[in-house]
């Protein structure tokens, strides 16, 4: 547990109705809070953002746990954005995967429109055109 400025930062999972919550209020749209809970419980780690019981970020990690890792749901309530919240959470996040990963392992993530430079502070970069990120959406 650590403290930024007055958030208290927790490592664990958001609950399904925070997860929705922050999902829906940064604009990601509608989520199905089934799926949600099933892919949470799912999670290689997670941690929240409270102030005054209430989570006003998130973020977590899936993948296998020692190769791949892929950063996920990395959200702030839009009132908090611009504090330095979002990098507190990148960071625990960045880390948790230092700490747990074999060298070489994989680290990826999809950046929201926009914010491709917030991710590249921290090394994630473009590897286009010599390999490309790919991905379908199961209708």
């Amino acid at each position: 547990m650590t403290t930024a400025q007055h958030y208290e930062c927790i490592e664990r999972l958001p609950t399904t109705e925070e997860h929705a919550y922050l999902w829906e209020a940064v604009g990601w749209g509608n989520v199905n809070t089934e799926m949600t809970a099933a892919s949470l419980a799912h999670s290689v780690y997670g941690m929240v953002v409270v102030q005054e019981d209430k989570v006003i970020g998130m973020g977590r990690i899936v993948g296998d746990g020692h190769m791949y890792f892929y950063i996920q749901d990395v959200a702030v309530l839009p009132e908090f954005q611009g504090q330095g919240i979002g990098n507190v959470i990148i960071e625990q996040l960045i880390h948790y995967i230092r700490s747990h990963c074999f060298s070489s392992a994989f680290v990826g993530l999809f950046a929201s429109q926009g914010n491709d430079t917030f991710y590249e502070r921290y090394g994630f970069q473009n590897h286009a055109p010599g390999m490309t990120g790919m991905f379908k959406v199961m209708e």
